[in-house]
């Protein structure tokens, strides 16, 4: 005889009775995934809400455009002055506009890329 359960359809003692792992490990894993785009989109959204502040000739003393201007040179550091034309809105919108296009492109790849793992 090569059955070994004690009594078909039943469990047996040695079975797990919890979750398997890789479904907390797939949830754990989406999080992050969510996680990284909600960073990246964020990231993007504040160099993007610089540029249009800027364009549209925003009060440079107010304290909420102070805050996105910090926050946009901040995020932007690495790509300061790339771009150098006589235009300063057009000068803006690509110095700033590069990197928000970057933390979209690095952040939802990364993110997809655990979505698919």
């Amino acid at each position: 005889m090569s059955n070994i359960d004690p009594v078909p359809g039943y469990q047996t003692y040695n079975q797990p009775s919890r979750p398997d792992r890789s479904v907390r490990h797939q949830t754990a894993t989406r999080r992050t995934a969510i996680t990284i785009c909600t960073i990246a989109d964020t990231a993007a959204g504040l160099l993007g809400l610089w540029i249009v502040l800027f364009l549209l000739d925003a009060n440079q003393t107010n304290v909420f455009v102070e805050f996105v201007r910090d926050t946009a040179d901040w995020l932007a550091w690495w790509a300061q002055d790339i771009f150098t034309m006589n235009t300063e809105g057009l000068r803006v919108a690509l110095n700033y506009g590069l990197p928000a296009a970057m933390y979209l492109l690095i952040g939802h790849g990364i993110a997809s890329r655990l979505n698919r793992a």
